[in-house]
């Protein structure tokens, strides 16, 4: 038996969230915030943070720099119960650290990159990353380090045995190119947004977008906010509703759904389920700050999750 459901090779790094911070940012000033979190961030990290937390066996591998955002990041996965034995400390280099400005309606994400680019080929572990049935990767176009490798790696872990999923987020350099249509002929599933889906497409409609996806990838799975998420597999589509809830933060939404979608996934839950999972992981998720708050309090998270397991029943 595979020692991990999921393992996970990306980016560790911390988030700071300010809050509360006017529409615009005139210069020479000194603005208020009104509150902040501090709180473990990054794509991977998350997903990696809140499928363990949903009781998935998960292997992570990244890289951190010598200094104490790095030694915070680690134990927050640590604690989780992810197994982080793989992550490598780089001597002299910085951890990277993304600065959140959320808005009503829109946000402003600034990252330092830091190790995030510096994560390559020697970092990975084969045997640790193989030990699993599934393997996923988020922050592609941050992995600029990874990138001549990845083909390759997708490739002998699918000769492994293992699924794949893939999550690009967003591309900082609004090209989206790096060989990313390559990698998705490599990939069992798909998890963009509805953005992503027509950026990485260059289209500027939704169902263009899942015409041309859908030739590259078995599964396409979108997020779709308040709209909740559809699955495409050929011309078979399968939608959920999103779970009403109150937001508090909208952080890490997506990467809470990836942990809840491939929960269910590495179950061999029925599609539609995998979409209430997904669903149902991202509505936890924004009832507090950041992108795993919600999930590291286990009374909370547990309540959440049972009592709309049930209501979700009786809609």
């Amino acid at each position: 038996m595979p020692k991990f459901d999921i393992t996970i090779a990306g980016e560790l790094n911390l988030d700071l969230i300010l809050y509360g911070l006017p529409e615009s940012l005139p210069p020479e000033r000194e603005l208020l915030a009104s509150d902040m979190e501090i709180t473990l961030g990054s794509s991977s990290a998350i997903v990696a943070h809140n499928l363990a937390a949903l009781g998935c066996k998960v292997g992570f591998t990244s890289c951190i720099g010598s200094d104490d955002f790095g030694t915070t990041a680690l134990e927050r996965l640590r604690v989780a119960g992810v197994d982080v034995s793989t992550v490598a400390r780089l001597n002299g280099a910085k951890t990277g650290l993304t600065v959140i400005l959320p808005r009503a309606n829109w946000r402003n994400i600034l990252t330092y990159s830091g190790t995030i680019a510096q994560l390559s080929q020697r970092h990975l572990n084969l045997d640790f990353l193989a030990s699993a049935r599934h393997f996923h990767l988020s922050s592609y176009f941050l992995q600029t380090g990874l990138h001549a490798y990845i083909p390759e790696l997708l490739k002998r872990l699918k000769a492994a045995g293992l699924t794949i999923s893939l999550d690009t987020n967003d591309d900082p350099a609004d090209q989206w190119e790096n060989g990313i249509e390559r990698i998705l002929s490599l990939v069992d599933i798909f998890l963009p947004n509805a953005r992503e889906s027509q950026k990485i497409t260059r289209t500027s409609d939704l169902e263009q977008a899942l015409a041309k996806l859908t030739q590259l990838c078995p599964l396409v799975v979108v997020k779709l906010g308040a709209s909740g998420a559809m699955a495409c597999r050929g011309s078979e589509r399968v939608t959920a509703p999103a779970i009403p809830t109150d937001c508090v933060d909208p952080v890490g939404a997506g990467d809470s759904f990836d942990a809840g979608f491939l929960s269910a996934y590495v179950r061999g839950e029925a599609l539609h389920r995998c979409l209430e999972h997904g669903n149902l992981a991202g509505a936890l998720s924004v009832t507090r700050p950041g992108g795993t708050e919600a999930f590291r309090d286990a009374h909370y998270r547990d309540e959440f999750l049972a009592n709309h397991r049930v209501n979700a029943k009786n809609r």
